[in-house]
């Protein structure tokens, strides 16, 4: 049976390389001291909304409705929910959340309806703490091998250089301007067109030095200079809009070279007018580009007849390493082994019970081992079942 259009199922190699990246961010999101959290599926339509209808995130939103007849919504992020999560809460609040989000859009290779975000967000921040995100998300990417660029800008720039165009339909303007990496610049250009705003593109174009006339340009020199405190490097674009309305300063947006779509993405905001920032991160589109393996050793336990003994040795070796027990014919056993992936199999039959010494088979290397049973537990994570035979011998 096939899933719906946009959803995915994840098992075997690849649900296990997903949990490890998640593993990692988690474990990254804890050094820099942010608490996790987590939040409702389904909420109100009205509060999934909130003041920014015309956002296409928002307009995407999936919709339900309740046998009371009340109007329902998937989440579609986890920002909007910050509003009742932040209440009370000593500041600054850091909440981290992963878990999954929701939109009814147009599928593509990189975008599912169904997709994880891991997110961050300070409650009560400055520009220190939206360079401590950075630095975050620049600490994630390295751990997981992906050579990253991260690009900044300020909404307060962007709506000063508008102002200063005396540009009117400053909204609409952004929408476009933030499309200038997915369209062509003709097409950007023509759709500025009609708000008298084409003029922009060759702004935008020009050094970073030009910007320096701008008032709201000193935020991003602050930024730079806190990054510069963490040892991270950001390129300023003057032409980053981000699609969320709900930005007042600045934002930013993680790419890799040769992929259009941004890995991780964010900006500053309010929160139950509180200034806030934070970033989240796309567990699928960082699935394809993270040099990580599942590095979970297992250990299938074959059971010839050995039941009692297969399932003791199985509990003692479970805090050590990941264990499987299997009952039945050896040739079935082995052929689960090379289809799960297994890294060691263990017979254990009554002539093992006799000798008290079980053979230990890698199965990447071929290579068999043999050990005292009243060692195995004892032994397996200190040594590799190879260093396990030498010893044994020698004893």
């Amino acid at each position: 049976m096939e899933t719906v259009k946009g959803f995915k199922d994840f098992t075997g190699e690849e649900a296990s390389k997903r949990e490890k990246i998640r593993n990692i961010i988690v474990d990254n999101f804890k050094r820099y001291g942010f608490e996790p959290a987590e939040t409702p599926i389904v909420e109100y339509e009205s509060f999934v909304k909130g003041n920014n209808e015309q956002d296409e995130a928002v307009s995407d939103i999936f919709k339900l409705e309740d046998k009371g007849k009340r109007k329902l919504a998937l989440r579609y992020e986890f920002t909007f929910q910050l509003k009742r999560l932040a209440q009370n809460k000593k500041l600054p609040y850091k909440r981290y959340q992963i878990g999954e989000v929701f939109r009814d859009e147009p599928v593509s290779s990189n975008r599912l309806r169904q997709f994880t975000q891991c997110d961050i967000d300070i409650v009560g921040s400055t520009v220190k703490e939206e360079a401590e995100i950075l630095a975050l998300a620049s600490s994630i990417f390295k751990e997981l091998g992906i050579k990253t660029s991260i690009f900044v800008n300020n909404k307060k720039l962007l709506n000063e250089i508008l102002e200063k165009e005396k540009i009117v339909n400053k909204e609409a303007v952004m929408k476009e301007i933030d499309k200038l990496d997915k369209l062509e610049e003709k097409e950007i250009k023509e759709n500025l067109r009609k708000y008298n705003a084409e003029k922009l593109i060759s702004i935008f174009k020009k050094p970073e030095a030009y910007f320096k006339k701008y008032k709201a340009y000193n935020e991003i020199v602050e930024l730079k200079k806190y990054c510069n405190y963490f040892n991270v490097k950001i390129k300023f674009q003057p032409s980053l809009a981000r699609g969320l309305s709900y930005y007042n300063g600045s934002i930013f947006e993680v790419k890799v070279q040769g992929m259009k779509d941004t890995i991780s993405g964010g900006g500053s905001y309010l929160v139950n007018g509180i200034q806030s920032t934070g970033i989240s991160f796309g567990l699928d589109r960082i699935l394809s580009l993270a040099k990580v393996k599942a590095e979970n050793k297992k250990l299938l336990i074959v059971s010839l007849g050995a039941d009692k003994e297969a399932i003791k040795i199985a509990e003692e070796l479970r805090s050590k390493v990941n264990c499987l027990v299997f009952y039945g014919k050896p040739s079935k056993a082995l052929d689960y082994a090379n289809s799960k992936q297994i890294d060691y199999v263990i017979f254990i039959g009554k002539e093992e019970l006799k000798k008290k010494k079980l053979n230990i088979k890698d199965m990447k290397t071929g290579k068999e081992s043999l050990v005292n049973i009243k060692n195995l537990a004892k032994k397996w994570k200190s040594y590799s079942p190879h260093k396990m035979q030498k010893r044994e011998y020698q004893q």
